[in-house]
């Protein structure tokens, strides 16, 4: 059968793969100059340093088949994420553990004197069954620390006050009475030696695979393969006929450094008067590797707009009741499965991607072994 991948990311190249592997004839498109999606990686010319083009990504999964397939592609090294946080006039460790809070209060506790004292002198335990992120925070860890390291952040973050977004963005308060400062607790953590661009190549790189690159895709497409796996936006694909669905996007500030700008990968600056919510230094993403030359990115958070890159799904009220509509078209559509982040319109980290994508490709294959139809393969969503 002949498959059409729309977008070069980590869902196409994994649904074509598989499919590919089994015989079937794969083409995978996507509408900029390379593959990888926003996972793309590149080397600066100048420093020689891997940069994450379109912002960090770190590896981190406990699904053992995930991370060993992953490890069929590219070599991954150990990487642990350490956070650190600028706030009044401070640098402290981000999750929240012993060593921020004794830091912050200026105190001296141990693990069970930190825990009593963040549940009986911290937290808003009147606050039962928090609605909303602002509430989530308080009740967890109190005011003094929600000010401090959450509320600008996510103001600056989400473009809304923190008691307009829901408590299951903040699904669960990392807070850490020990001095950890792995900001992940997944049991595999890492990144590819030479970055997620090479990986994807590898995974792309099978005799069934053409990818074609600066193509934009359009619905007239569909009738010419048996099937198509869009991974773009789910509203694109109608040509934004309900309205659009709301995104963040990012703006990345590039700046070069000689020598080491902040001793970390990520430095969050958790302030509202401080205009960008991070600064990433990408040669710390590879430490394995030694650069005098450093490449820097702050980054600012907005609203997307036409033409923007779609990073975050807002998914509040509003964008759901239009999501409910965009799904009732899309199990209307036919020939076409939506896939991962744009096409799920879901934040999805990099190994449930690739966990939906095998799933899916082992269930369109069954499909095809009992000869049943193509069509049930969207992801509920709502």
């Amino acid at each position: 059968m002949r498959f059409l991948m729309v977008g070069a990311g980590l869902s196409g190249a994994v649904i074509g793969r598989e499919l590919a592997e089994q015989g079937h004839d794969v083409t995978v498109m996507d509408s900029r100059d390379h593959i990888g999606g926003n996972c793309h990686t590149e080397r600066d010319t100048d420093t020689g340093v891997m940069v994450h083009v379109y912002g960090p990504h770190i590896f981190h999964t406990d699904d053992e088949d995930v991370w060993n397939y992953v490890n069929r592609y590219a070599n991954f090294l150990p990487y642990k994420n350490r956070v650190k946080a600028t706030s009044r006039g401070q640098v402290f460790s981000l999750p929240i553990n012993l060593h921020t809070i004794n830091q912050f209060f200026g105190t001296t506790l141990r693990p069970d004197e930190a825990r009593r004292f963040i549940t009986e002198k911290q937290a808003d335990t009147s606050i039962i069954d928090p609605q909303s992120f602002e509430e989530q925070a308080m009740r967890f860890v109190g005011r003094d620390l929600y000010e401090a390291f959450f509320k600008g952040y996510t103001i600056k973050q989400w473009g809304c006050h923190p008691s307009d977004l829901p408590a299951s963005i903040l699904k669960r308060l990392p807070v850490r009475f020990n001095y950890d400062d792995n900001y992940f607790f997944h049991k595999f953590q890492g990144m590819p030696e030479n970055g997620y661009t090479e990986m994807i190549a590898g995974i792309l790189d099978h005799p069934g695979i053409t990818v074609q690159l600066s193509t934009t895709f359009s619905r007239a497409m569909v009738d010419g393969f048996d099937h198509v796996f869009y991974s773009g936006p789910l509203d694109g694909y109608f040509d934004y006929e309900l309205g659009r669905l709301g995104y963040r996007t990012l703006d990345f500030e590039r700046f070069t450094y000689d020598g080491d700008y902040q001793g970390c990968a990520v430095m969050n600056y958790g302030e509202e008067q401080v205009p960008y919510t991070r600064i990433t230094e990408h040669k710390h993403f590879s430490p394995w590797e030694t650069h005098q030359g450093s490449v820097c990115y702050r980054e600012y958070s907005r609203a997307a707009e036409p033409g923007d890159i779609p990073y975050y799904p807002i998914r509040q009220v509003k964008e759901k009741a239009l999501l409910g509509k965009y799904v009732a078209l899309a199990e209307t559509a036919e020939n076409v499965t939506f896939v991962g982040r744009l096409g799920t319109y879901r934040y999805l980290d990099m190994d449930v991607t690739i966990r939906e994508s095998l799933n899916t490709a082992g269930a369109v294959l069954k499909a095809i072994s009992d000869g049943d139809s193509l069509k049930p393969f969207f992801v509920s969503v709502l």
